[in-house]
């Protein structure tokens, strides 16, 4: 069957997803950006990277952007319970023959990093650097008033394969698109471990690349005063979609494009998924309020273009769909 059976005893325990790497080419426009009209908050910064987090989180950062030459996702970050889950994490890998190494990173600590089956560049870590609250620091507020990272979503050349690998980890199915009729396929599936729609989203597609990750904001008034920020600093032509309403999570969203390209996702109104006994919501390919449940159509790009994994081929994907899903 397609639908993977939910574990509730996995090898190691994600909790979430924290946090985001990317490689960028002109690390003061992308800090400009993302500080100055999306709204995170720089904790530190160097000639080489900018960490940055949303106003309710309380961990150092939630976003590293890095200086490089080509503009790529360099890590997608979890974070785990503790320590211990790591050494259970380096035994699960060493029992696949998964290469993998521990590192020490900035303000992260012991870290896990690793290359899974699909070629998605994963680190995981226990403990980070606290920093104070600022979820009341109403003056220190820009942007959309991002409050914390929510999920990643992800082209998979072999989407099946990767929702089997992250259902083995305890990544949990909340919703999933699959074709009609006998042996149908699934072609796009958001999983969770903290008790919302999705941590990670895997959709059918040449990858591995990342589609976009996410931030959450309160209300729907966040996403529409974003797009006046935008608008009148320069970067309306870096709205990719939106706003607008998905069937798939209700979510309220806004697509955005950073200066290399990358895509963030301005998110809220999602549901809770937190009872071990919640059955996900199957969708048809053909049904078009799973992508939109109101709003302009997607552009091609969204379907079409998403930023490449550091060192990792992008591979076709298994199948193709009857209709073309991502989000």
């Amino acid at each position: 069957m397609p639908v993977p059976t939910h574990v509730f005893d996995p090898p190691f325990n994600i909790l979430r997803a924290s946090h985001c790497v990317l490689d960028v080419t002109d690390l003061a426009a992308s800090r400009k950006f993302y500080a100055d009209t999306i709204g995170l908050h720089v904790e530190d910064a160097d000639a080489d990277a900018v960490y940055l987090r949303g106003s309710e989180e309380h961990q150092h950062h939630s976003l590293v952007l890095r200086q490089a030459e080509t503009a790529a996702c360099n890590r997608i970050g979890f974070k785990v319970a503790t320590e211990r889950d790591l050494d259970r994490a380096v035994t699960f890998l060493e029992g696949l023959r998964i290469a993998h190494e521990i590192v020490t990173r900035p303000f992260q600590g012991r870290t896990l990093q690793f290359t899974d089956p699909f070629g998605f560049r994963i680190e995981l870590y226990a403990e980070m650097e606290k920093r104070p609250h600022l979820l009341r620091r109403y003056d220190l507020y820009k942007g959309c008033h991002p409050q914390r990272l929510d999920h990643f979503n992800v082209f998979a050349a072999e989407v099946q394969d990767t929702i089997d690998f992250y259902a083995r980890l305890g990544f949990r199915l909340t919703e999933y698109g699959e074709e009609d009729g006998e042996g149908g396929r699934i072609a796009a599936a958001w999983m969770h471990r903290k008790g919302n729609v999705h941590d990670f989203a895997i959709t059918n597609g040449s990858g591995p690349r990342l589609h976009h990750f996410a931030y959450w904001v309160p209300t729907a008034m966040n996403i529409l005063h974003l797009c006046d920020v935008m608008a009148s600093s320069g970067y309306l032509a870096n709205i990719e979609r939106g706003p607008g309403r998905h069937g798939v999570s209700n979510a309220f969203f806004l697509y955005v494009r950073d200066p290399d390209g990358h895509r963030l996702e301005i998110y809220t109104s999602d549901y809770n998924t937190g009872d071990h006994d919640h059955a996900p919501l199957r969708w048809s390919l053909k049904d078009p309020r799973r992508q939109t449940l109101w709003g302009a159509p997607a552009p091609r790009s969204w379907f079409e273009q998403g930023s490449i994994f550091v060192d990792q081929p992008v591979r076709e994907p298994l199948f193709v769909a009857d209709v073309t899903i991502a989000d």
